[in-house]
């Protein structure tokens, strides 16, 4: 069987997989538009980051029977077509949690405790310490969508006595979350928080959720996080809102890279990150281990996967 893994895990990663699975074959490549053909023609299992399979392309996959997705997000991936053909699609769902609860966070503090100013002051070799800190007791996050990330940030979260409250889909009760609500009670329940830290996949349901009256329900101290996906929010409503809170921090945008030309650069109270906050040092091999328990139970014919996503749902 040929498995096809379309990014370079680490020597030691590919070493791991080749000595585990001895019967599978193992291709691993980068830029599978160029002259790879042959090879995904044959290929039953491919791994991906899932931003690199296009419609085109699956055309010219007749084997595949199963896609791995090493990351959360599927909304690049053939969806459709997957659904047509009856194509197992898995992702890594869960293994971003850690490093973004540390970043959000860590975004948090750097906005309590004026982490950016002090830097300014620094490079000035200014001494000033009636700066307005902030302490986080007492104060209100909310978090739009509790999964599993939104669950390790609300658990970090309560280290602080933070106020935890989540808005999903029914307003069902999670872990570590004072209180859930459903996403029809978004806009009266802006108004409570402090900081909002939006961490929605990207849906037909979920793209430009937010618009300017929901900024103007927010707190004027009130920060805006976001998280999730870039289109949940626009470009304009985003240049607007900064008017009308405190911060915004933005980790994912519409289009990325970022354009030069973009208001969000210069706009005030904006900070903007590159789409980092789940980068880590062990994401391949958190991503690796959920894919080897998933090819166990494929070699086995097993029907049950951990993250198994229904395409319909894409997320």
């Amino acid at each position: 069987m040929r498995i096809v893994v379309t990014f370079f895990p680490s020597e030691k990663l590919q070493k791991e997989l080749q000595e585990e699975f001895k019967n599978c074959e193992f291709t691993f490549m980068k830029n599978i538009e160029n002259g790879h053909e042959s090879i995904l023609k044959e290929a039953e299992v491919i791994v991906t980051y899932g931003e690199d399979i296009t419609d085109e392309m699956v055309e010219n996959m007749p084997s595949v029977k199963w896609f791995m997705v090493a990351s959360a997000g599927l909304e690049k991936m053939p969806l459709k077509w997957i659904e047509e053909k009856n194509i197992l699609l898995t992702n890594a769902k869960g293994i971003h949690k850690k490093p973004m609860a540390e970043f959000a966070i860590g975004t948090i503090l750097r906005h309590a405790k004026r982490f950016q100013e002090l830097d300014r002051q620094q490079q000035a070799q200014t001494w000033n310490r009636r700066l307005p800190f902030k302490e986080l007791t007492d104060d209100t996050l909310l978090i739009v969508g509790t999964g599993a990330i939104g669950q390790e940030i609300a658990k970090f979260a309560k280290a602080f006595d933070i106020q935890t409250v989540g808005i999903n889909t029914s307003g069902k009760r999670v872990p570590y979350f004072d209180e859930t609500f459903s996403m029809g009670m978004l806009g009266e329940i802006l108004s409570k928080a402090d900081y909002v830290i939006n961490l929605l996949p990207s849906t037909p349901s979920t793209r430009y959720v937010y618009d300017l009256e929901h900024f103007d329900k927010m707190k004027s101290s009130a920060v805006f996080i976001n998280l999730g996906r870039g289109d949940a929010v626009s470009q304009d409503v985003l240049v607007e809102g900064a008017r009308k809170i405190a911060h915004l921090y933005l980790d994912v945008f519409e289009i990325e890279p970022l354009p030069k030309e973009s208001p969000l650069w210069t706009s005030p109270n904006v900070t903007i990150t590159p789409h980092i906050s789940s980068i880590s040092s062990h994401y391949q091999i958190r991503a690796m281990e959920i894919f080897k328990e998933n090819l166990q139970a494929y070699l086995n014919g097993k029907e049950h996967f951990l993250n198994q996503v229904p395409p319909s749902r894409g997320y």
